[in-house]
């Protein structure tokens, strides 16, 4: 367990060093853009990775490296490639109505949760 928690934190470490270099490099590359490109960016990438290694893994029985590369380095890079693999897995399995309903209820849920504690702390900051 406690070799399991080692290799979450040692690849969540590396995988957010990556994200926030990543992000500044395509801001020094393209500049400033009204869309976030840099996290637009490292999501995309994150998902594509993690697709490529969850078939991977299940072909060459690597699923030993998960906690390293999914939930920490994949994880601290980006945690939309675990909400896209979570999709995947529902839509593979035919749950196309519990797929649509997951993302609605993640993206809707998220952004009303950060208004709701942007909004809390406005309140007891004034």
């Amino acid at each position: 367990m406690f070799s399991t928690v080692i290799q979450v934190a040692i690849g969540g470490a590396i995988g957010a060093v990556l994200r926030y270099t990543a992000g500044l490099g395509l801001i020094r590359f393209i500049g400033h853009t009204e869309i976030p490109l840099g996290v637009l960016f490292v999501n995309i990438v994150g998902s594509c990775l993690l697709g490529i290694f969850a078939a991977t893994a299940t072909q060459r029985d690597f699923a030993v490296f998960s906690p390293f590369v999914v939930t920490g380095l994949l994880g601290g890079f980006t945690t939309f490639s675990a909400f896209s693999l979570e999709t995947f897995t529902l839509i593979e399995k035919g749950q196309l109505v519990l797929a649509v309903l997951y993302v609605f209820l993640s993206v809707v849920g998220s952004i009303s949760g950060l208004m709701t504690g942007f909004w809390l702390m406005r309140i007891s900051l004034t």
